[in-house]
């Protein structure tokens, strides 16, 4: 099961019914809100997985709205532990952001506690077994109100330059596939429950602005209230809990079964390490940007 705030689950609805009509014998379509604990009951009745989609992301809208941004970003969140616990979901997997890493914002400090509650959900299920884990990326590359469409769009309607908040600006790439991939990975591989971090590419905004509309004049406008320069996935703080793998990071509980971490095959960073976009090791140039960017 798949949670979706109302909002989302109305476009959801409009652009998929169609296809998913094969399917309606095997999917029910509930409209519901996460702050509603009784209808998130109903909805998990004999739901085995559940991934927590549901948020109120837009920054300007949580800093003007914060009391709105808990209650479905922070209570919403306790409400699906609970639900899935009593109802009997065996595994939930919650959606972070980058913007939870050292938060600046209230969107991101929201889900920062969300991602603490998921967590602790491990132990707080007692005898249940409910599984929780969290995946936590930045910007999905095409996704609604990311910058590749809203860069389109102003060339497509004959602008002669782009604005560019920051000319160091740095942000990880991420396909809305390699998402998914993050998600069903977790599913596949959550033990005591963690915190699932890719590997990933970065690129230069300057770059990527090169990409979609070669050789157009760039206009810095400054950044943005609750942004940053450069995006953040791991903190140097959260290093002494992070294990690496071959394609990702998990960042482990703070309060964890010390022996299911040996079960892990993955190795411990450095003391300093940090994952951060301006200092990844792994960059995509104008060239493999504008390749990937047709693929959207």
């Amino acid at each position: 099961m798949i949670v979706y705030s109302r909002d989302e689950y109305k476009q959801f609805l409009m652009l998929n019914m169609v296809e998913f009509k094969p399917y309606m014998e095997k999917i029910r379509f509930f409209i519901g809100d996460v702050r509603d604990k009784d209808r998130l009951y109903r909805a998990f009745d004999g739901v085995d997985i559940v991934v927590h989609a549901a948020a109120l992301k837009q920054v300007p809208a949580c800093e003007y709205n914060p009391f709105e941004a808990v209650k479905t970003n922070i209570i919403g969140a306790q409400n699906i532990i609970n639900a899935a616990i009593d109802m009997g979901v065996q595994k939930v997997v919650a959606l972070s952001t980058d913007k939870a890493c050292a938060p600046v914002n209230l969107y991101g400090a929201t889900k920062l506690c969300s991602d603490k509650l998921f967590i602790a959900g491990n132990s707080y299920s007692g005898a249940r077994q409910a599984r929780f884990a969290v995946v936590r990326y930045g910007n999905v590359a095409g996704s609604r109100g990311s910058v590749i469409p809203f860069f389109k769009k102003l060339v497509e309607e004959g602008a002669t330059e782009l604005p560019i908040t920051d000319f160091n600006m740095t942000r990880f790439w991420l396909k809305l596939e390699q998402a998914v991939e993050m998600v069903l990975g977790a599913l596949e591989c959550m033990q005591e429950g963690g915190l699932y971090v890719r590997k990933i590419p970065s690129m230069k905004i300057t770059d990527l602005a090169e990409a979609v509309a070669p050789g157009i004049k760039l206009k810095e406008i400054g950044i943005r209230p609750g942004e940053k320069i450069h995006e953040q996935m791991i903190t140097r703080e959260d290093a002494r809990n992070t294990l690496e793998f071959d394609d990702y990071f998990v960042i482990l509980p703070e309060i964890c079964n010390a022996d299911s971490i040996k079960l892990r095959q993955g190795k411990r960073v450095a003391s300093d390490f940090e994952y951060n976009s301006g200092k990844n090791t792994w960059w995509l140039s104008v060239d493999e940007m504008r390749e990937l960017i047709e693929e959207i």
